[in-house]
């Protein structure tokens, strides 16, 4: 199971409101998309699943499997599958990609000891899986001797990104804004990443300002437009496009 629940979320950073009653639920095998302008949420959405110690939450709860993550940590939130891609990754020179990914890989592997996890004994067995999965999200096999995002161009970055969602096997996957900063090409294949990677016993969360790229995903199962720090309204794959037919002043929001 991979269910995440969100339930009437309040939120606030340094005594300022900005998530105002956030509901949420998604299944596995489930890909969403949240929408909104700058400034609706999205982004602090993203850094509350998984438990940024900036943002305060004042009421409200968010569930996985039925049961509340609140308490925990960030790594024991992630322990228990939870996955965020950043919009702008952070480059720690010195430290190896590969061994960065193995390192992650092992420690949610004992975390998720019940869950059909391959187990690699040797550091080859590991790459071998590692290359397997860089010809999944379009990366050179030189890519794994590189420093942690030292030198990425931004595709590289948020290919990388995918990458370690591909590597890691988490059970929610949010990935916030991944097609920022990106020309049209990077964005095609950074979707196509997305796709190769989606799992049926998995959800992914894309959060987007633009549906460009929601258009090269494989499929879509639900969009969610957020706005001053709410979710306004939900509906099937077609209402990206009509957002992006009629902008976000359709639903009486002033984009930004």
């Amino acid at each position: 199971m991979a269910i995440l629940e969100i339930k009437d979320l309040h939120v606030q950073r340094d005594g300022k409101e900005i998530l105002k009653g956030v509901n949420l639920k998604t299944g596995p095998g489930e890909i969403h998309a949240i929408m909104g302008p700058n400034g609706s949420g999205k982004s602090t959405l993203s850094y509350t699943i998984l438990g940024h110690p900036k943002y305060e939450v004042t009421k409200g709860d968010i569930l996985l499997d039925g049961q509340s993550i609140l308490d925990l940590s960030t790594d024991e939130r992630s322990k228990k599958g939870l996955f965020l891609a950043f919009q702008y990754p952070t480059e720690v020179s010195g430290v190896g990609y590969s061994h960065f990914l193995r390192t992650a890989y092992n420690a949610l592997s004992k975390s998720l000891a019940d869950e059909k996890r391959e187990v690699f004994l040797t550091v080859r067995e590991f790459q071998n899986y590692l290359k397997k999965n860089l010809d999944e999200v379009g990366l050179k096999h030189d890519f794994l001797s590189r420093y942690l995002n030292e030198g990425f161009s931004g595709g590289e970055k948020k290919r990388s990104e995918v990458l370690q969602m591909a590597v890691l096997q988490p059970r929610i996957s949010i990935l916030d804004e991944p097609d920022s900063g990106l020309d049209i090409d990077a964005v095609q294949a950074v979707a196509k990443a997305i796709s190769a990677v989606s799992r049926k016993d998995a959800t992914v969360i894309v959060i987007t300002h633009y549906a460009r790229i929601l258009k090269f995903l494989d499929k879509l199962d639900y969009v969610h437009v957020m706005a001053q720090g709410k979710m306004i309204k939900e509906g099937p794959k077609e209402l990206a496009d009509e957002l992006e037919q009629k902008g976000y002043a359709w639903l009486g929001i002033q984009d930004t």
